[in-house]
């Protein structure tokens, strides 16, 4: 991901972006028995297993600053040039952040040749792009590059050699505040520190993203929101396009 961008957007992640428990225990499952993990684009570190020997590489100090001390090791650096031999790593993970690498094809083959196995957790840019928050009341971020042209989780199966993709459903009460989180917590997306850690509303102008918020805020006080969306209000889960595409440690 680009270290300007998340030097300015990312002060919050520690508070609002903390690891949900049942997307980890996808992503540690998909990395089966690998022991020593890299993991790029690492962020604050939500995600990285606690039992294993994990590498972090980030480029934004703003992120790194946001490691705690019993974060794993991190290296500043981005997916287009490890610095890392041949199959140095049993497995390589990347959490929701291929769509901002400045060349996601390029970084792709990068963990292919650092790792064996590889977790990529990413979404479904046509399932994330119709999501309610985006298609209604802020259009301007399904245009973005980093959703518009966020490579499709069968492209990066492809590049990675994959074995398979998986759906990674959405929990009503999800701790991770990304994009798809508050889908049946409508009002969280009136806060500006909410919004602030989503990165498909804070990489537009205010002009493109207040309109729609103050929409949002008047559909919830008149009911609006509420007849168009009520279903969402008794299901548990979500699909909001997240997908992990995972190569199986050879």
């Amino acid at each position: 991901m680009p270290a300007p961008v998340y030097d300015e957007i990312g002060v919050g992640y520690a508070r609002y972006r903390r690891p949900d428990p049942r997307i980890g225990a996808a992503i540690h499952a998909a990395l089966g028995d690998a022991r020593r993990v890299l993991n790029v684009g690492a962020g604050t570190g939500s995600y990285e297993p606690l039992d294993r020997q994990v590498v972090a590489v980030e480029p934004s100090p703003a992120m790194i600053r946001q490691r705690s001390r019993a974060a794993a090791p991190c290296v500043r650096g981005d997916a287009n040039a490890l610095p890392f031999d041949d199959g140095e790593f049993d497995a390589a993970m990347a959490v929701l952040t291929v769509h901002h690498w400045a060349q996601p094809e390029h970084g792709l083959r990068e963990l292919r040749r650092v790792a064996n196995g590889i977790v990529v957790f990413t979404f479904d840019p046509g399932v994330h792009n119709s999501f309610w928050l985006f298609a209604e009341y802020v259009p301007a971020a399904t245009t973005l590059p980093s959703t518009a042209g966020a490579p499709q989780p069968e492209r990066i199966a492809e590049i990675v050699n994959a074995d398979r993709i998986e759906s990674v459903l959405i929990p009503h009460d999800c701790r991770d505040g990304f994009g798809c989180a508050y889908w049946r917590r409508p009002h969280s997306y009136l806060d500006a520190e909410v919004r602030r850690c989503i990165s498909a509303l804070q990489l537009l102008e205010p002009k493109d993203v207040l309109p729609g918020i103050e929409r949002l805020r008047a559909d919830l006080d008149t009911g609006v929101w509420q007849e168009r969306h009520g279903r969402l209000l008794e299901a548990d889960n979500f699909d909001g396009g997240l997908r992990l595409v995972v190569r199986d440690r050879r």
